[in-house]
């Protein structure tokens, strides 16, 4: 069903995790040094690593700004070894932090357990069988999902049910995090205001909690757990399996990106779009971002090399005379069946838009790349040695509302008056509509504004 965006259902975000978000499991007790002696005689202890290498390697994240030593890090074959690691710690005369570490994209530490034990959650990968994900159908209802590792990455559910012709519906911009890390965030990109964040479209969850319990949960079953582990941050338990919601796949995109030197008129038309976001309706986009176009070089960056080099010196024109360029992207899904109405139902989009006339550049891409778009400037990034260096990501939720005085507050007089021009800055439209109701606190926030140095 349309949205009526006249109510407050459009909210800005950028997300800035700068809490410590660590499991501390154990008694309330006087705390003990650490590591506890008897932690190394236990059943799995082969598999708890002390040396230095070990230690060095789970002592910052993807932030590089915060660095904490862990005294242990878990290279766990089984979720077995993380129950066992949870109780032997929740039944320990001391208290000491524990905290499940995916591919570190946190970016104040949040990953980080100084002086507890870092559970190394993609050691699991290679003890799972059928590569960690199983696609299934439920004979009752008629749908299909996969069960999935929670330390599996997101690149490698796309392409384990991709040969099955189908994928998830719902994605962050980026494939190579763990299920596990998303869903204890939140799991949002340009797809979320139709399909809704990642949160929203898992079924049932195998959680590792407090206690040392290994608990199967769901909306009908253990639902207070279910709830809070999605979008809880890592404080209810950690995800060791989760079964999430998958559709058929369809084969290319047509994406688009439309520049505006207006803002009121960039972000009613991103409301416009929005407003038809029916996962049934076939005239909704699938996906709608934006960005700040500014003056920091070609429009291209590490993210997407999007834009034709022949038309980058008049964007650069349009730049240098504005400031600032408001770029609206969308993005449309196809298969075979729809190869022919797509290109008119954005036909008749663009007519009701307002971009400067002349800037609609279009794109004709395979599904895959178009989910997997961000590798290649990560590679590239990683090529030239410009990868592992600070990122101080800044993320907010911001309403309808004010938008416009974020623009003219932020953008125009400290943005652009300062020439702070370093980094892609990203502008998500939300839908509040689908975001799940209950559960922990990421869902009552609805995602759209990164800054991103």
């Amino acid at each position: 069903m349309a949205v009526n965006y006249s109510v407050p259902a459009y909210f800005i975000l950028i997300l800035l995790f700068i809490s410590r978000i660590r499991s501390t499991v154990g008694k309330s007790k006087p705390s003990t040094n650490f590591p506890p002696p008897n932690l190394l005689t236990l059943d799995f202890s082969e598999r708890i690593r002390t040396d230095p290498l070990a230690i060095e390697s789970a002592s910052s994240d993807y932030g590089n700004i915060v660095h904490e030593n862990p005294a242990a890090v878990l290279h766990p074959s089984s979720p077995q070894d993380i129950v066992s690691l949870i109780k032997f710690a929740y039944n320990n005369s001391g208290t000491f932090t524990i905290s499940a570490r995916g591919r570190s994209h946190s970016v104040f530490g949040q990953a980080m357990a100084p002086n507890g034990v870092i559970v190394d959650m993609m050691r699991l990968r290679s003890h799972r069988e059928n590569n960690g994900v199983i696609v299934s159908k439920n004979p009752s209802l008629g749908y299909f999902y996969a069960d999935v590792g929670g330390e599996q990455l997101w690149i490698d559910v796309l392409k384990a049910t991709m040969e099955h012709g189908l994928a998830p519906v719902a994605w962050t911009d980026y494939l190579y995090l763990t299920v596990g890390g998303t869903l204890s965030n939140a799991g949002i990109s340009g797809q979320s205001f139709r399909y809704g964040p990642q949160i929203s479209n898992v079924y049932e969850m195998d959680v590792v909690t407090g206690k040392g319990e290994l608990v199967t949960c769901s909306p009908h079953k253990n639902s207070e757990l279910f709830y809070a582990v999605l979008g809880g941050l890592g404080q209810f338990g950690i995800i060791t399996r989760a079964r999430i919601a998958i559709e058929p796949a369809p084969k290319r995109v047509k994406w688009v990106r439309m520049l505006y030197s207006d803002f009121s008129a960039f972000t009613k038309d991103q409301e416009r779009l929005i407003a038809i976001n029916g996962r049934r309706q076939s005239s909704a986009l699938d996906y709608v971002e934006g960005s700040l176009l500014m003056n920091q070089g070609p429009p291209n960056n590490w993210r997407s090399s999007f834009f034709p080099s022949s038309d980058i010196p008049r964007i650069m024109s349009l730049v240098t005379q504005h400031g600032i360029i408001y770029c609206l992207e969308v993005a449309k899904y196809y298969d075979d069946s729809t190869q022919h109405s797509v290109p008119k139902e954005l036909e008749q989009m663009y007519k009701g838009l307002s971009f400067i006339s002349g800037f609609k550049l279009e794109k004709d891409v395979s599904f895959m790349d178009f989910l997997d778009r961000v590798r290649n400037g990560e590679l590239k990034l990683q090529s030239q040695g410009l990868w592992d260096v600070p990122h101080p990501w800044l993320n907010l939720f911001l309403p309808k509302s004010r938008i416009s005085d974020f623009n003219s507050g932020v953008f125009q007089d400290i943005v652009l008056k300062r020439n702070i021009t370093t980094g892609p800055v990203l502008i998500y439209p939300m839908n509040r509509n689908n975001y799940t109701r209950r559960g922990s606190i990421l869902h009552s926030r609805i995602s759209a504004f990164k800054w991103i140095e």
